[in-house]
């Protein structure tokens, strides 16, 4: 069996902390996770990866290869499912979408003045002394932005961490991401991570990265503590799943390998090693058909890598 792709780090996949936040920890230029999302608005995950695969609402927000909902986004979702639970049909509710996609960057108003409603066949969206109006249409919806914020607050941030401890967190942990790259100073890669920890315990690539220092170590038990730690902070993060999985494959549970996988490919259809992670459990569970999509995949996301070689012998059928 070739060496797999080894556990990844979770460097580029955290947006760092606003700057300027006030106390009251405002959520207008934040970034949400899809289960964020579904909690706020009831709505179940997989509705939401259906949404973003049509493009009838899809994430706006990138960090690294991970995508997120930005408020504007929000605004988006509770505007179609409040349509859509009035009966109205998904044709005229994307129309009305669109529109409001395109009205509201050209918005300079805070967004927490504005408000959409509905005058005769029109939506419309106001502040105290403008209006505009995106589409036309049959439609009934009343709410201001102000009462989705305050439901954001409510649902998803009812406990921030201080924006300075949150600051200094973020801080420890880029110090963190440049001394766990030597041996000689794993020690003071630990401690700043264990520290981003203390400071914001949602800080979950801090928690993957530090578990990736342990297995490097040998500790194996506590990088799966601490791989697990970071999942129920950040459910989709595909780092942490990943690396589940290379440790579930290195113990030969290749069932669970590959569940472990394919929760980080769906979460990150980009993450190259992933896709090639994922071949390899199923080829050993001796489906080699399941496993074919994904030596593709990892062909075309990186052709010049360092494991294209087995993935082409694989596909060619002379993988010995």
């Amino acid at each position: 069996m070739p060496e797999q792709a080894a556990p990844h780090k979770a460097s580029e996949s955290v947006p760092p902390p606003p700057h300027g936040r006030s106390a009251h920890a405002e959520p207008y230029g934040e970034l949400f996770r899809r289960e964020e999302v579904a909690r706020l608005f009831e709505i179940p995950e997989g509705r939401l990866r259906y949404w973003a695969r049509s493009k009838f609402v899809e994430p706006s927000g990138k960090v690294g290869r991970r995508r997120y909902y930005t408020f504007q986004d929000l605004i988006a979702i509770r505007t179609a499912k409040e349509l859509l639970d009035r009966g109205l049909a998904l044709t005229a509710v994307r129309r009305s979408l669109d529109a409001l996609g395109q009205t509201l960057p050209a918005v300079t108003r805070p967004l927490n003045e504005l408000r959409i409603t509905a005058e005769g066949q029109s939506v419309v969206v106001r502040d105290q002394s403008h209006a505009f109006e995106p589409e036309t249409g049959q439609l009934t919806m009343d709410f201001e932005v102000q009462t989705l914020r305050d439901d954001v607050v409510r649902v998803l941030r009812p406990e921030r961490v201080d924006p300075e401890r949150r600051r200094m967190a973020y801080e420890k942990y880029l110090e963190g991401c440049r001394l766990d790259e030597a041996e000689h100073t794993f020690d003071k890669a630990e401690a700043c991570y264990r520290e981003a920890i203390t400071l914001d315990p949602m800080l979950a690539n801090a928690l993957t990265n530090w578990g990736n220092l342990r297995y490097r170590r040998g500790d194996l038990e506590e990088a799966e503590r601490l791989y697990r730690r970071a999942l129920e902070v950040d459910t989709e993060q595909p780092e942490a799943l990943y690396n589940l999985g290379f440790l579930a494959f290195e113990r030969g549970e290749m069932a669970e390998a590959c569940e472990r996988f394919a929760q980080a490919v769906e979460h990150d259809p980009g993450f190259a090693d992933a896709h090639f992670n994922l071949a390899m459990a199923l080829e050993s569970l001796g489906d080699g058909a399941a496993a074919k999509p994904h030596w593709k995949t990892y062909l075309e996301l990186d052709p010049d890598g360092p494991w294209a070689e087995i993935a082409e012998k694989h596909l060619r059928g002379d993988w010995r």
